[in-house]
């Protein structure tokens, strides 16, 4: 009797298919062994063995089914009488498995479904609690500043080792021929330090837009502050306000480190001008006006940069004069990346607070 090509073609492919799922399910039945020997040694994973053992059982059962077709399209090729059709009853039996365990296979399936939506709707928690710093940050101390005429910019920021950040800055203008450069630092860190310093930085420019003393616009966020902020949250700030008409800076600082300018061949020191933010609902600021000419420079900066620890000693406010006495002339940018690469080799750890760093040139 002539055989029939295509049912051994087919019958070989069977076999083939049979081959690949039971070798693939007695693997399986290894690693759901091994699992197992895990969970009894630790008390642990056992999830995963159960995720095995599914996985085991459909593999062995698939390639089952395809051992008994190869087999029976293999007689049937040779064979025509219907005796021969009797090995294609062996099918009902995985057949009647499938039905019997169906319901629990489609359980395992959306449990294992389930699971995995679990999971990456974890990992989609964990990627949210990295990127919000990031994001409060990108707000709070932006890394590109926009061009602004008449005047060089170079800006720095790096977070500490806190979850959110509380420092910043910002520069804008406030006038025709009015600029103002701010820079600040909540005490604490998280998630309250970083919603005052967002506060801070915009109701500062409405006040900036609303004064042209600096000092009484500190005092207008500080009476607002002083009704909001609890007794333990305080504020560090300093602004510096250029006109560019009349050639001069105006500056104010609430309790905020030195800034330093760069004019007439000197460096000098611009302390605070009145109390931190909120550490007295009535206390009074005043400003300080100096002449601007070409090529002068005020730097601001957050005390994680002064404070930049080695054992007992502080980086430290003269590092910092110093690193401007010795090139005033050299791009803000440089400036600020310089510096805070010092306080980096100065300190014997990573700079545990935030840094922030502004440097504006008048042209």
């Amino acid at each position: 009797m002539i055989a029939k090509p295509y049912l051994l073609a087919i019958a070989a492919g069977c076999g083939v298919a049979a081959f690949i799922w039971l070798r693939s399910s007695f693997r399986l039945q290894r690693s759901w062994h091994r699992i197992e020997r895990m969970v009894g040694e630790f008390g642990r994973g056992r999830e995963a063995a159960d995720l095995a053992h599914f996985a085991f059982r459909k593999e062995l059962h698939t390639g089952l089914v395809y051992a008994i077709l190869a087999v029976s399209l293999a007689v049937k090729a040779f064979n025509d009488g219907m005796a021969f059709d009797l090995p294609l009853l062996l099918l009902a039996g995985p057949i009647v498995g499938s039905v019997i365990a169906g319901r629990r296979f489609l359980k395992q399936a959306q449990d294992s479904e389930t699971r995995s939506l679990l999971e990456r709707r974890a990992e989609e928690v964990l990627e949210q609690e990295i990127s919000a710093p990031k994001a409060w940050s990108a707000r709070l101390a932006p890394q590109e500043l926009p061009p602004i005429a008449g005047f060089e910019v170079g800006q720095v920021y790096e977070a500490g080792t806190g979850l959110m950040a509380g420092d910043f800055y910002d520069l804008y203008h406030v006038g025709p021929s009015r600029l103002a450069a701010v820079i600040g630092d909540v005490s604490g860190h998280g998630i309250e330090a970083s919603i005052t310093a967002f506060q801070v930085k915009y109701l500062l420019r409405v006040f900036l837009r609303e004064y042209r003393d600096p000092a009484q616009a500190l005092e207008e966020l500080n009476l607002v502050l002083s009704t909001q902020s609890t007794a333990d949250e305080l504020v560090s700030l300093c602004v510096a306000v250029f006109d560019t008409e009349a050639r001069t800076v105006r500056f104010a600082s609430a309790g905020h480190p030195p800034a330093w300018l760069w004019h007439d061949g000197q460096v000098r020191s611009l302390g605070a001008t009145g109390p931190l933010l909120t550490l007295d609902p009535k206390g009074t600021y005043t400003s300080r006006e100096m002449d601007l000419g070409s090529g002068d420079l005020v730097l601001l900066y957050t005390d994680g940069l002064a404070e930049a620890r080695s054992g007992e000693q502080l980086f430290g406010e003269d590092r910092i004069a110093q690193a401007l006495r010795r090139d005033p002339h050299q791009d803000p940018t440089v400036l600020c990346k310089g510096l805070l690469a010092a306080a980096r080799d100065f300190a014997a750890a990573p700079l545990i607070d935030d840094v922030a760093i502004l440097a504006i040139r008048r042209i």
